[in-house]
This record gives structure tokens, sequence and C-alpha cells, in this order.
């Protein structure tokens, strides 16, 4: 079961060195894309990824749950349009706030920041909600950009519930708009 690795042990279905050669899924242009994908090709997305820089401006959020199943897009689409929007990040304050619910309440905030991957040791951009938010002060995500606009999170739980910090079965896209004429 997923939930239950460890950060110090991320799932390996193929060599960290295969995957940062390009070995693995084509890399996606869209959020939708992601969802056709499995979440072995998911980690394998996210550990050949670069972080970049961190976001500025309101990205559209798309959860992504059961991946490479019937039910990963319904589910996105459904929790995608009542409960998580997406965040706007203000790279200037290193702070975030999550758009929720069908009316893209700005709430929970998080710190954001570089910083070594609990997943692979590698840099990645860091949501820290443990300093900012009472309801989700359990959560560490973790982003970087698969494409110009397209991030690919992880989500991790920590404290003592989950043994000290554990990988969820959760993964997330944020797409940003890009300027006209970039790739």
């Amino acid at each position: 079961m997923e939930s239950q690795r460890t950060p110090t042990s991320p799932p390996t279905p193929r060599s960290s060195s295969a995957a940062s050669e390009g070995v693995g899924p084509p890399t996606p242009r869209t959020a939708e894309e992601l969802l056709a994908l499995s979440q072995v090709d998911l980690y394998q997305l996210f550990r050949r990824s670069k972080p970049g820089e961190v976001p500025a401006g309101r990205g559209r959020g798309t959860p992504i749950f059961f991946p490479g199943t019937a039910a990963t897009k319904p589910a996105a689409n459904v929790f995608g349009t009542l409960v998580w929007r997406g965040k706007v990040f203000r790279p200037e304050k290193a702070e975030l706030s999550n758009m929720i619910s069908i009316l893209g309440i700005s709430a929970i905030r998080a710190r954001t920041y570089h910083q070594e991957s609990w997943f692979d040791g590698r840099d990645c951009i860091v949501l820290d909600y443990s300093e900012t938010s009472r309801v989700c002060g359990w959560v560490r995500d973790e982003i970087r950009e698969v494409r110009p606009g397209l991030y690919l999170g992880l989500v991790y739980g920590r404290g003592r519930f989950f043994g000290g910090r554990r990988l969820l079965d959760v993964t997330f896209a944020l797409s940003f708009p890009r300027a006209s004429g970039t790739d």
C-alpha cells in the first residue's frame, strides 16, 4: 500500500538513473494528460523533473486520486469542482493560499520555499502548512515543474498519526497560464 511507505524509501519501480535519463512516460502537456498516468508513472515524472521557480499567481488545481484507473477523471472533476480549485502563490511573501469550495474562497495558507524532497533528496518546492494552518498543519506538499506552467505535486502527512511522515496516495497538478509564444 503506497501510503505505508516512508519518504526515506519512496517507490522505486525503475532505477533513479533510468528516470533521470528520461525513461518512462512522455512528459504530459496538460493536467488532463496527467490524469491518464499510473501512480508509478507519476512518481517517475516527479523524480525526473526539476523544481523550477516558485510559481506566481493563480494555479488551477487538478487533484489526482486513484491514478491510472477509470475513477481518476470523475474523482478529479468532482473534488476539483466542489472542494479544491487550486492555489494562489505570492512568491514575494513566500506564501500561498488554497482556493476551496465551488466559490474558490481563499483559505488554508502555507509557506513556500526550496528544500530537499522527502521523496528523493533532490531540490523541490515545499508547500509547508505546519506554521500557518490549524486545519492542515499536518500536511507538507512538494511540487516540481514538469513542463513550463505545469507542476506536479506529492502530498505528505506528518506527525504521530503518520509515524513521523508518510507519503500519501494523493497527487495533484497545478496549471498556470503561460506567456503566449512559449512552449
